[in-house]
């Protein structure tokens, strides 16, 4: 038997302690990793990154002991791992070598529509003509910002390394989602960060080499690189979703490149130009108006009713 239910539902109390605390700590990485680029290439990096979050993983999980991955699903998680993880960090760290921190958080921006373009493509999904207006607003935003950084968008330039680290973003979005509805965000997230860690563990010795005879200041900004945006805010979100639920947290993270440029200001003192403003003012506007219009709503939801 069912029942026709309404798709409203009462607003619960947002969690404002949770929501600040997970985009500080997420706004952390992009500092965090110019300055500990001097000392770390990319790939070892984010091997050392996530080596370190994934001890926390792992005492985590040894006091949680949340449900473990089903055996059909771990080729997901795997990939998850990879490419949301692993090849995500690789290119985030590669790009941020030459582009500044506001730059890169402006520019992944683009990920929501990346994630919809994906789906049009790939799961047949329909985007309404405001859902791709916003599309090519955002677009043309990552132009403005993209061809203000040095080598614009050719082949190995920063901007590019990152437009491929938010083709990872949206991909690993769309394909943690089964994972999400059926283990939850905070365990889906622990396994994804621990098979990604484990994935670039190969790295974990060369990140130590080049360590080497530099003191405790790198040690000390990789272990806050580790904590906080890996584990920290993760945790803090994941509050805040089981709050408010998605759809209510989603609006939060446009605050997420803002607090970036005042966090990458007092940190590293970086002032970004006015074509980084102003094109990452153009991508929010775009994704804005995809997010809001891009699907059509649909006026009712139908459950089942529970049985008595």
């Amino acid at each position: 038997m069912e029942q026709e239910q309404t798709a409203s539902a009462p607003h619960r109390p947002v969690p404002v302690i949770a929501v600040c605390v997970a985009l500080l700590a997420w706004s952390l990485a992009y500092p965090l990793v110019r300055l500990v680029l001097p000392y770390l290439s990319p790939v070892p990096l984010a091997a050392l990154r996530y080596g370190i979050a994934a001890v926390f993983i792992l005492a985590w999980l040894a006091s949680t002991r949340p449900v473990l991955p089903r055996r059909a699903d771990m080729p997901r998680f795997a990939l998850c791992g990879v490419i949301g993880i692993a090849v995500y960090n690789i290119l985030f760290n590669s790009g941020e070598q030459t582009i500044s921190a506001g730059a890169t958080s402006l520019l992944l921006n683009i990920s929501p529509f990346l994630s919809a373009l994906i789906a049009v493509v790939v799961l047949g999904e329909k985007l309404s003509p405001l859902g791709w207006l916003g599309s090519a607003v955002s677009f043309s935003g990552v132009v403005i910002i993209g061809s203000g950084q040095p080598g614009g968008f050719s082949f190995g330039a920063g901007a590019t390394y990152v437009l491929a680290a938010a083709l990872c973003s949206a991909t690993f979005y769309l394909l943690q989602k089964p994972l999400i509805a059926r283990y939850g965000a905070l365990t889906t997230t622990a396994w994804n960060l621990l098979l990604g860690a484990i994935a670039l563990l190969p790295w974990l010795p060369q990140a130590v080499f080049q360590l080497q005879g530099h003191g405790a200041w790198p040690w000390f900004l990789m272990l806050l690189l580790g904590l906080f945006p890996a584990v920290v805010a993760y945790a803090a979100w994941a509050k805040v979703v089981g709050e408010i639920g998605v759809a209510h947290s989603a609006g939060f993270l446009y605050l997420l490149s803002p607090t970036t440029l005042v966090v990458s200001f007092l940190m590293v003192g970086e002032i970004p130009s006015l074509r980084t403003v102003l094109g990452g003012a153009v991508v929010l506007a775009g994704v804005a108006m995809m997010q809001l219009y891009g699907r059509p709503r649909p006026v009712a939801i139908t459950l089942p009713q529970a049985e008595p």
